[in-house]
């Protein structure tokens, strides 16, 4: 593995080869980008489960648990960075990933290549390796190739969202379900609250659902507010009482409990790791 460190010898950006990094799940504190040039096998990335066929890139935001299950051997290089070394958020000008590439529960978080965006991003991975074994390497070199990197990623996510290149067929009320959720996940958290509004039964619903976005109701209304909590957490300064009143919780030991259920670290182990972006402290 290469690394390049903070002067607290915190990860900011590294590069790892071996194949078997992702064999087990495993939470990191950094975004990761996982490059598989050929293979194929299933994604697993907290409540979903992902089908892949190389070439691909596979994406994880931090703290999710994430693992890679092959079904035939492939090479893989796992690329991360952590928010203090490249803020996705204060970048978003530069290169719009975030809500793309990143901490998006209803687009599959992977993006597949052609011959020539494949050969793009193996030079590109291989120019920041070199600049890895370079004596005193330079951070805003390395910075450079990770935007560049970022930015062909979502080019290529866009084209294909805009292209509707994904084979699956549009379901139009499951699109109103995804609509439905970001109205109400605040305060609705029953998949039968969903089913209701879209008039279908609970067991079509969950059918449904699990087709279209690989996951399940309850799963998708889980991880949209767990979303909203890990926004709260890293790009503000809101106490943890404040972010769980804001998210309409009872207390905070209750939006603790529920947080650490699904994230398997508790909201204040969770902002330490991942720090508070620079974002919060912008004019608003």
């Amino acid at each position: 593995m290469k690394r390049l460190c903070s002067s607290s010898n915190e990860t900011l950006l590294s590069l790892n080869t071996d194949p078997d990094c992702l064999a087990s799940p495993a939470q990191f504190s950094e975004y990761t980008v996982v490059f598989i040039p050929e293979g194929e096998g299933l994604y697993h990335a907290d409540f979903g489960t992902f089908p892949f066929k190389g070439p691909v890139l596979l994406f994880s935001t931090p703290l999710q648990l994430i693992y890679i299950e092959r079904s035939q051997p492939c090479d893989l290089t796992m690329l991360q960075f952590h928010s203090d070394f490249y803020c996705i958020e204060y970048h978003k000008a530069q290169v719009a990933c975030n809500g793309l590439l990143f901490n998006n529960i209803y687009i599959t978080p992977s993006v597949n290549l052609d011959e020539r965006e494949t050969a793009s991003f193996k030079n590109l991975l291989a120019e920041l390796t070199a600049e890895f074994d370079t004596s005193g390497c330079d951070e805003i070199v390395m910075r450079g190739y990770l935007q560049l990197l970022l930015a062909k990623s979502s080019s290529i996510k866009l084209k294909s969202v805009a292209n509707k290149q994904d084979p699956r067929e549009k379901d139009e009320q499951m699109e109103e379900f995804r609509e439905l959720l970001e109205q109400h996940y605040l305060t609705l958290h029953k998949p039968s609250d969903y089913a209701e509004m879209l008039a279908m039964s609970p067991n079509n619903f969950t059918k449904r659902c699990t087709r279209y976005f690989k996951k399940s109701p309850s799963a998708m209304i889980q991880e949209r507010l767990i979303l909203e909590a890990k926004k709260q957490l890293h790009l503000t300064r809101r106490s943890i009482k404040e972010i769980a009143y804001a998210l309409q919780f009872s207390d905070e030991f209750y939006f603790s409990r529920f947080f650490k259920k699904f994230t398997k670290v508790s909201p204040q182990t969770f902002r330490q790791k991942t720090g508070i972006s620079i974002v919060a402290d912008l004019p608003k």
